[in-house]
């Protein structure tokens, strides 16, 4: 059996895994990822009891019940790399043995659901609309660094990005990775929109924000609208979602993003006042979940 030295596997004095601070017994199979810590808080407010409440850096954790459903939210602050962390550690606690330093012989498979908020890229996606990641674009590379990605990725469709998008080689090479299609068909019905989403490796410049600095890539933002591969087009951007899918399905994990649409990057639409919708995204996500 695989063997992990503390190098490789950190592990606190207290028996927890080294950033979120969880030990096994405290996380479900069922975890909901949000990226702000103070969300956590929002969703575990419906839940009927709580077991405990752990904090770490921008990891906060809560794990409870909900009709019966024995339910953990974890916070991942923004980004990719962050991803990288809580992914792994999950799966850590889920697959490896802890006081052996040994992978388990019986594999737990975790549940993966990401609520988060997302900026439309098609002028048609309404304010306040929830929208599944049928597909996710990393435009971070973080995937690229993990052996195996070919068989998780869909290379054609990577290939056909880079010819539309006129990919520009000093960029990260993108991947591009399904969510597991029985949470997508068991979280998303006719109430949500089904798209490919991009997760940006920034929230300016990779996004096509333009502040002081001019972009390197202009006019990357109206290739991305016009993009079409079979039945499919880019509908929005968010900075998470391709690295949740990607190690989930390296793992053996499943995993989606729902998101609430929150901008419309192409019309220069934006609600600040979003917080109900996200408030009935995480009450529907909790019933179907």
């Amino acid at each position: 059996m695989k063997h992990f030295p503390p190098s490789e596997l950190i592990i606190n004095d207290d028996g927890s895994i080294f950033h979120l601070h969880l030990k096994p017994e405290q996380i479900a199979d069922n975890i909901i990822l949000v990226g702000d810590p103070g969300r956590v808080a929002l969703v575990a407010s419906y839940f009927d009891s709580q077991e405990f409440s752990v904090s770490s850096r921008e990891f906060n954790t809560i794990t409870g019940s909900y009709q019966g459903k024995r339910i953990t939210v974890i916070s991942t602050g923004i980004g990719t790399d962050n991803i990288d962390i809580v992914v792994n550690e999950l799966d850590a606690l889920a697959n490896i043995d802890l006081n052996t330093r040994l992978e388990k012989t019986e594999f737990r498979q975790l549940n993966l659901i990401r609520i988060g908020t997302s900026g439309g890229m098609q002028s048609d996606i309404p304010l306040g609309s929830f929208l599944i990641s049928e597909k996710s674009i990393g435009f971070d590379g973080m995937l690229n660094f993990y052996a195996g990605r070919d068989g998780v990725c869909d290379l054609e469709f990577e290939e056909e990005l880079k010819k539309q998008l006129k990919w520009n080689p000093q960029f990260c090479a993108p991947y591009v990775v399904d969510s597991d299609p029985d949470l997508v068909s068991k979280i998303g019905k006719d109430d949500m929109i089904r798209g490919v989403t991009i997760s940006a490796n920034g929230f300016y410049g990779p996004q096509g924000r333009v502040l002081r600095i001019d972009l390197a890539e202009p006019e990357l933002n109206d290739r991305i609208e016009d993009f079409r591969y079979k039945n499919f087009k880019i509908t929005n951007y968010e900075m998470e979602s391709s690295a949740i899918a990607g190690l989930a399905r390296l793992m053996g994990h499943r995993a989606m993003t729902v998101c609430c649409i929150i901008a419309n990057r192409r019309i220069e639409a934006a609600n600040t006042d979003y917080k109900p919708y996200v408030e009935r995204l995480i009450e529907t996500v909790l019933q179907r979940i």
